[in-house]
């Protein structure tokens, strides 16, 4: 079923990816958990029919047109996001090509880049998101296969112009690769903005509740989706139907949870910007963040994910043991209001008290009262 154009993010949400209703079946069709599938005696695939798993699957394919729905192009779903991550770049890149990087995206999209495209002799050169669209404005992207921008870039969550950035690309003969991870499909329409793709870890907000592991890449381009799909079947890192059908199932209450986590995220951001204990709070949407007129115009909704520091360690570890819903784990777009200190895991470039907060689902009085209660904590 194709949604109405005028629908709610509610409504698309709850019925991306249905199938036109059947008395007597189910409001959505359960997991099927098949490997191969009856051929008769017609040749593999004839009539659309499924063949096996690693290149076609119901399940997979219900949730791939839900999640292309919200999109607004045709998607392919992944085992995880740095799966779909990897396939976006590795299908679409060449040894000796030019690949524009964020220098202060994803740690592990980096790590990616470093550790294999550049061994691979693939050309990577690291920008910080703040200055992609200036490079792109200058011009200098002549010679680029692929810009690949992550905005809100996790976890300082700067902004980056995406359209600018695509008009740019676009004339220098250049592929953009935009990671939705943080604003998912309902906070920000890259392939609307000019991309070529889009890329979710939908592990986190999509999915929104910390039990599964899945990604996706979605394109309006037929070329990109053959290249990205001829990869993804010779690889196989396709999905397991459960968690395809775990996933979709969890996308329903997207809208309901974007909109807490969002009403959260505004009051612990202003709760943090007037906290004594706190410096260096972001949060797009506060009027004082260097993004917010960026993201202000881009972006559909706010995202529930804040970062700012702490003095050091000690004064995290202090704010832990005085919280009492503020849980520590990596991860963010759950539930749960969860915590992560991100320097001790390596790779980011920040200070030892630097925190991204994921605010969850709880109550937004009862998340910000136990804040402000941890911080008096620290800074008693």
């Amino acid at each position: 079923m194709t949604l109405p154009a005028g629908w709610g993010d509610g409504t698309r949400s709850v019925h991306a990816g249905d199938a036109p209703p059947v008395p007597g079946t189910p409001l959505r069709p359960s997991p099927v958990f098949a490997a191969p599938f009856h051929l008769g005696d017609l040749p593999p695939r004839a009539g659309g029919a499924d063949a096996y798993a690693r290149t076609e699957h119901p399940t997979s394919r219900a949730f791939e047109t839900a999640v292309g729905e919200l999109d607004g192009g045709r998607c392919l779903s992944f085992a995880t996001g740095m799966a779909a991550i990897t396939a976006a770049v590795m299908a679409l890149v060449s040894a000796g090509d030019r690949l524009v990087l964020p220098a202060d995206g994803y740690y592990t999209t980096r790590l990616l880049a470093r550790d294999e495209l550049e061994r691979l002799g693939v050309r990577v050169e690291y920008v910080p998101t703040v200055e992609i669209a200036d490079v792109a404005a200058r011009g200098d992207l002549e010679g680029a296969r692929m810009v690949f921008l992550e905005t809100p870039s996790n976890p300082l969550l700067d902004v980056c112009d995406v359209a600018e950035v695509a008009r740019a690309a676009r004339a220098a003969g250049a592929l953009l690769a935009v990671d939705n991870t943080t604003a998912t499909p309902l906070g920000q329409r890259p392939l609307a903005l000019g991309a070529d793709l889009t890329v979710g870890a939908d592990t986190k907000a999509l999915t929104g509740h910390s039990d599964l592991l899945l990604g996706h890449v979605s394109t309006s381009s037929d070329e990109v989706f053959d290249r990205v799909k001829g990869w993804r079947d010779h690889t196989g890192s396709t999905p397991g139907a459960f968690d395809a059908w775990l996933g979709h199932r969890s996308m329903s209450t997207l809208d309901l949870r974007l909109a807490r986590q969002g009403e959260t995220a505004a009051a612990v951001a202003a709760a943090l910007a007037g906290h004594p204990a706190v410096t260096g709070v972001r949060w797009p949407w506060l009027p004082s963040d260097p993004s917010h007129a960026l993201a202000a115009r881009q972006m559909l909704r706010p995202l529930g994910i804040v970062s700012a520091e702490l003095a050091d360690e000690t004064a995290v570890s202090r704010f832990l043991a005085a919280s009492r819903l503020w849980t520590a784990a990596t991860s963010f777009g759950g539930v749960h209001s969860t915590v992560d200190r991100r320097a001790q895991w390596g790779g980011d470039a920040v200070p030892a008290g630097f925190l991204r907060f994921s605010c969850g689902i709880e109550d937004t009085g009862d998340v910000v009262a136990d804040l402000t209660a941890a911080l008096d904590a620290v800074a008693a």
